[in-house]
């Protein structure tokens, strides 16, 4: 229980901040050794205090305005659920060496089945309940470091395999002592080169885009007090150094709106005057209604086209934009729960628009965090990706800096440039490659001008991402069966 808790604030070092990406490799190692013969009790308490510890620490900024309730609630059901799913490790550790008893079965098979079902762990948690949680995937953690051009290849599932295939090498390569047998280290420190020398998979570069980005520091969280459009007032405030300029395509963040412009003619006068005066289409962003029901929306507006081409948030989040069964949760905490009367509903048309003949692909602040959308807009053409976000409930926290991080880690497994711009920041304009180009810090107004590369082409990653999971999380549960169906009446042996 104790190397449990010790993995688990090591393992959220590795996320921003501090970000300190190495830190999860000896966390892993922590968390697999506390395992290693555990029955199925055992593991489930050790699973427990590593899954509930990890992610309070790692969303405690869910209780920046809400209070301890949101947070517990998160970081138990979160905890419970990596408990849960933690078990099949300790198996692996119990039925692959009964299976296959030789020392390079215990070198080679063992690492690779641990590390598949754990990231089946984490394709479970990114899946379930009310459309999963993929926030804590290790590799989202390292795009800090070198290893993140391996997502460009392999998607950042793969990554994660790679990084525990890594970090279970390491514990046998302790419990075997390897050092006596000099050759076998080779295995792991194979692999280690391998990891740090992938170059990014390459795409075709097709020009460039001028795109402007606004973070306008308004009052666009929950309980901030506003007056009557003082959002889009903040933005337009921000906004005006630009006029003037060369730009192509104006980006405001998520909730850059004080409401939707179908529905407010003030709103959709003040977007047609800034398009105009800035020469270039606004993508904007506001809760909009249809059909008696609600979405959080995305819309490309200029004076020749208010908002044809719209986008919905595929992803809203749950307890944040809908309220999940909300008889039984409004019945345990109803002044929680009755703060949210608006229910948002998923959208299901494509996440891009087209600006000037450039796809452009769109993922709305949570939707960062889920394959399907970035994998669907790359896959329907996007040459660039715009993420727009509102982090005005999290001031002060590492939820941005987290966000911003998993925004730079799909730069790098896409091939693309990324704007991922906040309301109230950090806003960034990010390289294909990860690095960034221009950046606005938190809670100041400001604009980001620039040629923003656009590339054709997808990487391996995002073709061969989805397959890696199903073939991860299948063959993990193949070799599982096939490890207790082999080793039934055998002694596990000893080490």
């Amino acid at each position: 229980m104790l190397a449990a808790a010790g993995a688990a604030v090591l393992l959220r070092l590795a996320f921003p901040a501090p970000a300190m990406w190495l830190l999860a490799v000896p966390a892993i190692m922590l968390l697999l050794l506390a395992m290693i013969g555990r029955r199925f009790g055992g593991a489930l308490l050790v699973g427990l205090v590593y899954g509930i510890l990890f992610f309070a620490l790692l969303v405690a900024w869910t209780s920046r305005y809400l209070g301890p309730i949101p947070w517990a609630a998160l970081s138990v059901v979160e905890g419970g659920l990596t408990a849960i799913a933690a078990v099949p490790i300790a198996l692996a550790y119990r039925w692959i060496p009964r299976a296959f008893p030789g020392p390079w079965a215990r070198l080679l098979l063992l690492p690779t089945v641990v590390a598949a079902v754990w990231v089946g762990r984490e394709l479970f948690l990114g899946n379930w309940p009310y459309g999963g949680f993929p926030w804590a995937r290790i590799g989202m953690s390292q795009a800090d470091g070198p290893l993140a051009p391996v997502a460009s290849w392999v998607g950042v599932s793969g990554l994660s395999f790679l990084v525990v295939l890594l970090a279970a090498l390491l514990v046998e390569v302790v419990r075997l002592r390897l050092w006596r047998t000099p050759l076998r280290l080779l295995v792991p420190a194979a692999l280690a080169v391998l990891l740090v020398a992938t170059p990014l998979f390459p795409t075709a570069e097709s020009g460039s885009m001028r795109i402007a980005a606004v973070q306008g520091n308004g009052p666009t969280g929950y309980f901030d007090e506003r007056e009557p459009y003082s959002v889009i007032q903040a933005q337009t405030d921000a906004t005006v150094p630009l006029f003037g300029e060369d730009v192509d395509l104006l980006v405001w963040p998520e909730g850059s709106l004080d409401g939707s412009p179908f529905e407010y003619g003030a709103i959709a006068r003040r977007m047609t005057r800034v398009s105009a005066q800035i020469d270039a289409p606004l993508l904007a962003n506001a809760p909009t209604g249809r059909d008696g029901r609600f979405y959080n929306t995305s819309m490309l507006w200029s004076a020749d086209s208010e908002g044809e081409q719209i986008h919905d948030k595929r992803h809203p989040v749950p307890f944040g934009e809908y309220v999940p069964d909300r008889a039984f949760y409004n019945a345990l905490v109803p002044d929680l729960i009755g703060l949210l009367q608006r229910e948002y509903t998923p959208g299901t048309n494509p996440p891009v628009v087209t600006v000037d003949g450039v796809v452009v692909g769109l993922a709305i602040c949570f939707d960062v965090i889920y394959d399907d959308v970035i994998g669907e807009g790359v896959g329907a053409g996007a040459q660039v990706l715009v993420f727009q976000t509102n982090n005005a409930d999290f001031r002060g926290t590492d939820e941005n800096l987290q966000q911003l991080a998993f925004a730079r880690m799909r730069a790098v497994e896409t091939g693309r440039s990324v704007v991922n711009v906040s309301t109230v920041g950090t806003s960034q304009i990010i390289r294909p490659d990860g690095s960034t180009v221009t950046t606005l810090d938190a809670d100041e107004a400001g604009a980001m001008l620039e040629d923003v590369e656009l590339r054709t082409g997808l990487t391996a990653g995002v073709v061969l991402g989805p397959w890696v999971q199903q073939l991860l999380l299948w063959g993990g549960v193949a070799a599982l069966l096939v490890g207790w169906w082999r080793g039934r009446g055998r002694q596990a042996p000893i080490f």
